[in-house]
C-alpha cells in the first residue's frame, strides 16, 4: 500500500524514501553530498553529511533512531518547526524500508558519536547502540529489499541517477554521487533550473538561446514558483514537475496552471502584437509544442494523490503558477520581442498545421502545402541514424517481418518496384526474385547510399513529390513511415499516382492491439520519436487505403518483440526521455497490460510485443 507495487517500481519507491530523507537535511542547509552505492546483490546504501538524527531517547526508553525506523509515524520531520519542506512518505518512509528489507542497517554520526543498528524483515538483529567515535555528522542506511516480496525484481540505476541528477540543479551547493557495479558519477551544478532546461533540450535546435527562468512567490498559501522555459524546434513537449523537490510525473494541478500560464501569455502577446488574427484560436498545446521546461514548487503541507506522490492536488498551487509564470513570461515577451516572435510563430504555425491536417480531403492529394513539412528535420535525423541503423532497433532486419513484405508479392517476375522511404532497403531487398527490377527513394544521402548496396538503383527524393510520372511502376512497397508523415494523405496519392493500373502496394505498420492500448503506446512512441505524429489504428490504415483510390485490401499480422532499450538508445531521443518511457512501462496499468503484451525482466530489462500489419492492396485496372 504504501510503495505501491512488489515490483521494480516497488523497490524503487524504498531507495526514493531513503534518498529523500538525506535530502532534507540538503533542503535545510544542513547537508552538502549525498553518496549512494549499489552492489551486484541489489543491496543500497544512502550516506549523507547532515546533522544525523536526533541520539536523545524517546518517551519509550528507546533511542529516538531506532524508533523512527520500527514504528509507523512516529517520525517528527512533518511537525511543526521541523522540517520547512519535507518530501517522502508522512512519517512511514524509514519504517516501511526496514519492514520490506531482508537487510536494513542505520548508522548516525552525531556529537562526536557513532551509533549503529540492524534489523531483518523489520525485527531488530543487533540492538542500536553506540559503536564508537566520530569525527563527522550524517546518517548512512544500507538495506537489501526483500526477495520475498519483490522478488528478483531491482531497481535501475539510471533512475536513481536521473533522481540524483535532477536534486543537483534543483538544489544549490549539493553534490551527489553514485557508484554501481556499472561503473561511477558524480553531479553537483550552479546552473540551477536553467541548465536542468539545458539538458532536457538536449541536441535539439533551439528557438531562443537562454531559457526563461523565473522565480517568485504567488498566491494566498504564499507558494513558491520556481520555472525554466526553453522552446525546441522539437515536436515534442517535455515539462517536468517538482513539488518540494519530489518528482510529480504525472503532474497535477500546478502543471495544469503552467500550460494554462504558457498558453495565455502568449495568446495575449500575439494578439496585442497583431501576429495573430483576433478571430483566429490559438490551442494551448500548440503553444506547448516544442517546450522543454523545469517546474519547481515550493510549499507548505501539500496534498497528494496518493501516498507515492505522483500527482499534486492542491488548487492553491495551481493558481499560483498560473499567476507567476503568467507574469513572468509576459515580462519576459514584450523584453525580447525577436525571440517572442520567433516562439510565438511557431506556436501558429503548429496550430495552424494541426487544422489543416483536421479538415484534409481529396484535394489535399494535390495540393503542395511545404511549411506543414519540415523536411530538413527528416534528413538531419535519418542522416545521422543511418550510422547505427541496422542495430538500432529488431524490427529493421527482422527476417519473418520483412518475409510477409516479400511473400505479399502478387507481381510478375519481370516487375519493376519502388521502395519508397527506402531507408537501408532492406524492405525492397525481400522483394528479390520475385520482381525484376527495384528502385529505391529517399529524402536522406546517408540512406540512399546505404539503400544502394541492396537495390538496383537509389534516386533521392521526396515522398511527397515522387520524381517518377504518373503509372511508372508494378508495384511500391513501403514500410513504418506514415506515421512520422504530416498529412498522410499526400505521398499516398503520390504512391497511387505512380503505380500502374493493376498495379500493387505492400505496406508494412506497426498498429495498436485496441484503442485501449493505443494512448498508452502513443506516449511511448511519441517520447520515443518526436516525428511520430499519426497514431494509427487498423482502421485508419484502411481509411487512408481506400481514401487514395486503392481496391482489394488484405492484410497479414506478425508479432514481434522488440528490444525496448535498443529501441531507445538512439540519437532523437534525449536520456530523461528513455527514463520516462521505461516509467511508462513500469507504471502501465492493468487494461494495457491485460491487451498490450510486455515482458519487465528481474534486471528491468524491457521488451515488448509489437503487432505489424502488411498491407496488400491494388489501383484499379
Amino acid at each position: 500500500m504504501y510503495v505501491g507495487s512488489t515490483g521494480a517500481a516497488g523497490v524503487m519507491q524504498l531507495v526514493i524514501e531513503v534518498l529523500q530523507n538525506a535530502l532534507d537535511e540538503a533542503l535545510a542547509g544542513k547537508a552538502t553530498r549525498i553518496d549512494v552505492t549499489v552492489d551486484a546483490q541489489g543491496r543500497w546504501t544512502v550516506e549523507d553529511d547532515g546533522r544525523g538524527m536526533p541520539l536523545d531517547m524517546h518517551a519509550s526508553g528507546r533511542p529516538i533512531p531506532e524508533v523512527l525506523v520500527s514504528e509507523l509515524h512516529a517520525g517528527g520531520k512533518f511537525k511543526e518547526g521541523a522540517y520547512t519542506l519535507p518530501g517522502g512518505l508522512h512519517g512511514v518512509g524509514l519504517t516501511c524500508v526496514n519492514a520490506l528489507s531482508a537487510e536494513f542497517t542505520l548508522d548516525v554520526r552525531r556529537g562526536g558519536q557513532l551509533w549503529s543498528g540492524g534489523w531483518a524483515e523489520g525485527r531488530r538483529v543487533a540492538p542500536f547502540q553506540r559503536a564508537g567515535d566520530a569525527t563527522s555528522t550524517g546518517t548512512r542506511v544500507s538495506f537489501r529489499p526483500d526477495p520475498t516480496i519483490f522478488g528478483a525484481e531491482r531497481a535501475d540505476p539510471q533512475v536513481v541517477e536521473r533522481w540524483l541528477r535532477s536534486q543537483c540543479w534543483l538544489t544549490a551547493g549539493l553534490t551527489c554521487t553514485l557508484n554501481h557495479p556499472g561503473g561511477s558519477v558524480s553531479f553537483s551544478s550552479d546552473d540551477g533550473l536553467a541548465g536542468f532546461a539545458r539538458w532536457l533540450g538536449g541536441a535539439h535546435e533551439l528557438v531562443h538561446a537562454d531559457p526563461i527562468v523565473t522565480t517568485a512567490a504567488a498566491g494566498a498559501a504564499d507558494v513558491q514558483v520556481d520555472a525554466a522555459l526553453l522552446w525546441t524546434r522539437a515536436f515534442a513537449e517535455e515539462v517536468v514537475c517538482f513539488v518540494n523537490h519530489v518528482h510529480t510525473p504525472l503532474g497535477g494541478a500546478h502543471a495544469d496552471g503552467f500550460r494554462a500560464a504558457v498558453g495565455h501569455a502568449l495568446t495575449r502577446y500575439a494578439r496585442e502584437t497583431r501576429l495573430l488574427d483576433p478571430t483566429e484560436p490559438l490551442d494551448g498545446s500548440d503553444a506547448m509544442e516544442g517546450l522543454v521546461a523545469v517546474l519547481s514548487v515550493r510549499m507548505r503541507d501539500p496534498h497528494f494523490e496518493g501516498q507515492t506522490k505522483t500527482r499534486l492536488l492542491d488548487t492553491a498551487a495551481g493558481q499560483a503558477v498560473e499567476a507567476a509564470v503568467g507574469a513572468a513570461l509576459a515580462a519576459w515577451l514584450r523584453a525580447h520581442p525577436t525571440d517572442a516572435a520567433a516562439i510565438v510563430g511557431r506556436a501558429i504555425e503548429a496550430s495552424r498545421a494541426r487544422t489543416a491536417s483536421r479538415r484534409a480531403s481529396e484535394r489535399a492529394r494535390y495540393e503542395r502545402v511545404e511549411h506543414l513539412v519540415d523536411k530538413e528535420i527528416y534528413r538531419q535525423q535519418f542522416g545521422i541514424r543511418s550510422k547505427n541503423w541496422h542495430t538500432s532497433a529488431d524490427w529493421i532486419t527482422n527476417r519473418g517481418l520483412l518475409g510477409l513484405h516479400g511473400g505479399s508479392s502478387k507481381m510478375s517476375e519481370d516487375a519493376v518496384i519502388l521502395d519508397v522511404c527506402c531507408g537501408s532497403g532492406v524492405v525492397g531487398a525481400s522483394f528479390r526474385g520475385k520482381v525484376g527490377r527495384i528502385i529505391g527513394l529517399d529524402l536522406t544521402p546517408e540512406m540512399v547510399a546505404l539503400a544502394s548496396t541492396r537495390l538496383d538503383e537509389v534516386i533521392l527524393g521526396d515522398v511527397y513529390e515522387i520524381p517518377f510520372p504518373d503509372n511508372t511502376f508494378d508495384g511500391v512497397c513501403n514500410r513504418e513511415v506514415l506515421h512520422l508523415l504530416p498529412q498522410p494523405e499526400r505521398p499516398l496519392s503520390e504512391i497511387f499516382r505512380v503505380i500502374k493500373p493493376g498495379g500493387q502496394f505492400v505496406v508494412g505498420q506497426w498498429v495498436p492491439f485496441s484503442a485501449v492500448d493505443g494512448p498508452w503506446m502513443f506516449q511511448v512512441v511519441k517520447k520515443k520519436q518526436p516525428l511520430f505524429v499519426n497514431n494509427l489504428y487498423d482502421e485508419d490504415m484502411r481509411a487512408l487505403l481506400d481514401g487514395a483510390g486503392f481496391i482489394n485490401v488484405t492484410t497479414e499480422e506478425f508479432l514481434q518483440w522488440e528490444d525496448i532499450d535498443n529501441w531507445i538508445a538512439t540519437w532523437e531521443t534525449p536520456p530523461l526521455h528513455r527514463h520516462q518511457i521505461k516509467d511508462l512501462y513500469v507504471h502501465a496499468p492493468q487494461e494495457v497490460r491485460d491487451v498490450h503484451p510486455f515482458e519487465i525482466s528481474a534486471t528491468g530489462a524491457i521488451r515488448d510485443c509489437w503487432r505489424w500489419v502488411i498491407y496488400s492492396a491494388f489501383k484499379p485496372g
